[in-house]
């Protein structure tokens, strides 16, 4: 018998199309996305340490002997016409030198020639200024002492009710804390910027306005260099951002979820 309640109002009639297959070029594009999510990482890292190296060698050979050069060798055993590039050796040469300038410099006599040669530093007045300058950042930088920054933390910037992430660095001291109006403790923190970590602004915040995080510094410092797009993973193990199936990066399960709605 013929359906009457299909022709009343408010009945609509549903069709149900069955969904096609991505075609071969969505396939195409989302196998070649998953193979750049993973090659991009490793081949960046290699070609970054590969140029590193390079520098480190062309500033670091002009300087070796040419009786320790690495061409003199394989010209020696191999003829005269041998040519290759042999990528490391300055390298090694400059952690051998660094080693040895260390040792020294912490004997008697070594502090005694570092406290002349800074006196001499001292009464030059430009030379006296970079050379004092350069010195705080690299004791600041590669001092094995407890003045690093050890804690990563959130601050209201650059108003009530933003936040931005920050390193905790020392307490404030001297002037600093006797000027600053106050009912607690003053800490310095320093709010880094997006991409670059290296720049930001040193703020003189009171103890009771930072919230801490519990994420490690090096955590901190990928989620400002990623812009909000590298998460750390919580204390219980997982992320904020829920993992696709089978791990597919979240950028390719994306696309292959286009190319079925586009299908």
């Amino acid at each position: 018998m013929p359906d009457h309640h299909s022709n009343e109002p408010g009945h609509e009639l549903h069709i149900q199309h069955p969904r096609r297959k991505p075609g071969l070029l969505a396939n195409l594009r989302s196998s070649f996305l998953t193979g750049l999510v993973v090659i991009a990482p490793v081949g960046l890292t290699v070609w970054l340490i590969w140029t590193v190296v390079g520098w480190v060698d062309a500033f670091v050979l002009p300087f070796v002997p040419d009786a320790y050069q690495p061409e003199t060798y394989f010209k020696k055993y191999f003829g005269e016409d041998t040519t290759i590039n042999v990528r490391g050796v300055g390298v090694v040469f400059f952690l051998v030198f660094t080693v040895v300038i260390g040792w020294i410099a912490k004997g008697v006599i070594g502090r005694s020639l570092i406290d002349w040669a800074e006196g001499l530093v001292d009464r030059m007045p430009i030379v006296r200024t970079i050379y004092n300058g350069v010195k705080q950042i690299a004791e600041t930088v590669f001092a094995q002492t407890e003045n690093n920054f050890d804690k990563a933390c959130l601050i209201q910037y650059p108003r009530e009710g933003l936040w931005a992430i920050a390193f905790v660095s020392t307490n404030a001291k001297g002037e600093i804390s006797r000027r600053v109006p106050r009912d607690g403790r003053i800490i310095s923190v320093f709010l880094p910027t997006t991409p670059n970590p290296t720049s930001g602004f040193l703020l003189f915040v009171p103890e009771e306005d930072v919230v801490y995080l519990d994420m490690s510094v090096e955590d901190a410092a990928k989620l400002v260099i990623s812009g909000g797009l590298v998460y750390p993973a919580d204390a219980n193990g997982t992320g904020d951002v829920p993992p696709t199936p089978g791990g597919i990066p979240l950028a390719v399960e994306a696309e292959r979820q286009r190319d079925k709605l586009d299908a």
